[in-house]
């Protein structure tokens, strides 16, 4: 905890300064009153009043100064609050595999209620795009407030060839930083074979977007990425480059398997095709970015993983400062004080 005005503390020594004023006073009002002949009189005439509630109001507001002088120096602490300029980019994975039916009744359907599902338990006022990659990306919704919008791009998805997980995290950053000229184009691969290699972003051909100093992975509470998968990189960009684009801007990027993870072959529509979750490299991508990795076999799974992401991404930890709160703290022991010394004694004592 840190303060604006720490030099303001030193007022603190007041309180235990008045408890012990407030002893002594106890201490020689005892010596006065024993000079009295007649005090036990006196004392049975006031009737049989427990002792120790003529301490409680004063020892009560002895506290609410206390708060109030901790509150002068205007303290400042860690709080998670609602945010209110977060944007979350959703990149799901439209591949063909996405047809398969471990994950009931789809791996894709399964994978579209789970992201609705998750748009309603978000704060209204978090942004969200949607990404949908398979051999290539495309941006099937811009960040909106809109829910019905961000619906009708999730019940749009076309299933399509090949599995180009590096491309879903670079265009989602593309999206959330359309001034750092993150040429997703650019970014070609050489080579031949079934999985070409990536050139380096460091190559792209990005030499008059201005440059962006790296930052702490996970620092940018601004913007998030989750990306669902339920396959293993196949064709476009490395996903550790795209990972690393986003971690030098502080970006997190949540990563989620869904389907086979020993792989098998599956088989749709007359053809069949060999399918394994990468779930390695799914758990680089979310350790280099400062994330987490999730796994779901199961369509409920999924929904609780989103569950858990949506209660996580919908607030922001930043240092606030909380001197109204300790106030009314304070406020809240000086009434109390008041409502048992009028309600006990009939009057404001001390």
């Amino acid at each position: 905890m840190t303060f604006v005005w720490p030099s303001l503390l030193w007022l603190l020594v007041i309180p235990p300064l008045l408890l012990a004023l407030y002893v002594w006073l106890l201490s020689r009002r005892k010596k006065v009153s024993v000079q009295y002949s007649q005090f036990a009189l006196l004392k049975q005439a006031m009737g049989a009043q427990p002792s120790w509630r003529r301490h409680v109001p004063p020892a009560l507001m002895l506290i609410a100064l206390a708060l109030m002088l901790f509150a002068a120096a205007r303290p400042m602490a860690l709080v998670k609050l609602p945010s209110n300029k977060q944007t979350i980019m959703l990149a799901m994975d439209v591949s063909g595999s996405m047809r398969a039916q471990d994950v009931k009744p789809t791996r894709l359907v399964a994978a579209q209620d789970a992201a609705k599902a998750f748009l309603k338990e978000l704060p209204r006022d978090v942004r969200v795009g949607i990404v949908a990659f398979a051999g290539s990306a495309q941006l099937a919704q811009l960040p909106t407030l809109s829910r019905e919008d961000l619906v009708t791009a999730i019940d749009s998805f076309q299933l399509q060839r090949g599995t180009a997980t590096g491309n879903g995290i670079a265009l989602s950053l593309a999206t959330l930083f359309p001034d750092d000229g993150i040429d997703i184009s650019a970014m070609q691969w050489s080579g031949s074979g079934p999985l070409p290699r990536s050139r380096p972003l460091g190559e792209a051909k990005a030499a008059e977007a201005p440059k962006r100093e790296p930052v702490a992975p996970g620092s940018y509470a601004s913007a998030a990425v989750i990306m669902l998968t339920d396959g293993q990189r196949t064709t476009g960009i490395d996903p550790m480059e795209a990972a690393k684009l986003a971690a030098d801007r502080g970006v997190r990027v949540y990563t989620v398997g869904i389907g086979t993870v020993n792989g098998e072959t599956i088989g749709f529509d007359g053809w069949s095709m060999r399918v394994r979750l990468d779930e390695e490299t799914l758990k680089q991508i979310a350790n280099r970015t400062a994330a987490e990795y999730f796994y779901a076999g199961t369509a409920a799974d999924l929904k609780k993983v989103y569950e858990s992401l949506s209660t996580r991404l919908g607030v922001e930890t930043k240092e606030t400062e909380i001197s109204g709160l300790v106030s009314l703290l304070a406020a809240a022991f000086a009434l109390l004080a008041t409502a048992l010394s009028v309600a006990w004694f009939g009057r404001i004592s001390g």
